[in-house]
């Protein structure tokens, strides 16, 4: 077996799930019309999709705990390619929204089985190398959906990018149906689930550390992804192509990030690491905040640095979560991702109420203020207990 074609692999398959989450949001409006909808019943399309993306971390978890990866992974993409089959075809929205939450249902297993599949398949500082290539991958996805998806809409119409994503899901079945090994180690007998299983791993001092800033980051991230726009459009009078390759600095900041990321962690331990880059992330929302508004190379200097920091950590907190668990592995990493899309999802309803109170001052400003009292709360809860470990 070859390792690293099998990270790439897998990380592909996680991939489509923030992809797919986005990759027709530019042409919502489109979408509404040849449907015969309104603006609200479209925009459940991307909401019902989150929801189930999210749901579906809790289930798959301990899945791949007691029944394996690959099986797994293989019923969850062919899923995923019938309901993107079925999307193409749904002439009214009432279809569309059942196939898209099917689709969620599908490809959810990606997130969990990959980074489980690496996990078993690396350990200490060719782990974390691999965790960096699987986390820059899997960042550029939310980001590239709206380009793909926009281009893919310009040329054809909307429901070709459900055709495009059915023909890409089904190649990735095939391959990980050819490549894609059985990794859960002999050893590893996973019991019965049980919710106590959840408590336990949020309970823990890496788990809950890890799970939550993954909670906050995302909620953070999707700021951009939700306000950027109106900025570019209101400050800046950016066409629709325009703010699109805005994006695109911030993409490659996460990709850079998520390879140093995963480089570094063999020099710097992984505790300090998390720590560090949280610090770092709070320092660059507050850098765009006294730039956004200045011009628009300010402002992209400051997306790129939140990007790169934020590259930067991603890949560790799956290193030092998959570490701290080895018998429910998955498990853990189901309640990670779970959170992580549970951020996206609170991300612009909450900001949308601070952006109402307070513009944009208010609303990167309290979510600054917050990461930074968390940054400062990991330092005890991480650091200080090495430090209590040290002197024992």
């Amino acid at each position: 077996m070859n390792r690293k074609f099998i990270v790439y692999l897998v990380a592909f398959a996680a991939f489509f799930g923030p992809f797919t989450q986005t990759i027709y949001t530019p042409v919502l409006p489109e979408v509404a019309s040849q449907l015969h909808s309104t603006s609200f019943v479209v925009n459940l399309t991307i909401s019902v999709f989150t929801f189930f993306l999210a749901i579906m971390q809790m289930i798959y978890g301990p899945l791949t705990d007691i029944k394996g990866r690959r099986k797994v992974m293989l019923l969850g993409i062919a899923l995923y390619v019938v309901a993107s089959v079925g999307c193409f075809f749904s002439g009214t929205i009432a279809l569309l929204l059942v196939f898209r939450a099917l689709q969620a249902i599908g490809i959810a297993a990606g997130s969990v089985v990959a980074v489980t599949v690496i996990s078993d398949l690396f350990e200490g500082k060719e782990r974390g190398e691999a965790m960096g290539t699987f986390q820059m991958l899997v960042s550029l996805g939310p980001v590239l959906g709206p380009v793909v998806g926009g281009f893919l809409s310009g040329v054809f119409d909307f429901h070709s990018v459900f055709l495009a994503l059915a023909a890409t899901g089904m190649l990735v079945l095939v391959f990980n149906y050819v490549f894609l090994k059985e990794t859960k180690p002999d050893n590893i007998q996973a019991g019965r689930f049980q919710l106590r299983d959840f408590a336990s791993i949020l309970q823990h001092r890496i788990g809950s550390s890890i799970i939550y800033l993954g909670f906050l980051q995302y909620y953070s991230f999707y700021y951009f992804l939700v306000f950027l726009p109106n900025i570019l459009t209101d400050r800046y009078g950016l066409s629709a192509e325009q703010k699109g390759l805005v994006f695109l600095p911030m993409s490659l900041g996460i990709v850079v990030g998520s390879y140093v990321g995963g480089k570094i962690q063999a020099r710097i331990e992984g505790e300090k690491l998390v720590v560090l880059t949280s610090y770092l992330n709070a320092i660059s929302l507050l850098i765009f905040l006294v730039v956004y508004s200045i011009s628009l190379p300010w402002l992209l200097a400051g997306i790129i640095l939140f990007g790169l920091f934020l590259g930067l950590s991603l890949p560790v907190q799956t290193t030092l979560l998959t570490g701290a668990f080895t018998k429910n592995r998955a498990t853990a990493v189901g309640a990670y991702n779970l959170f992580r899309y549970m951020g996206m999802a609170c991300s612009p309803i909450v900001g949308s109420l601070f952006y109402r109170i307070g513009g944009y001052v208010l609303l990167y400003g309290f979510i600054m203020i917050v990461y930074l009292a968390f940054a400062l709360l990991l330092s005890r809860r991480l650091l200080g207990a090495q430090a209590v470990k040290s002197a024992s």
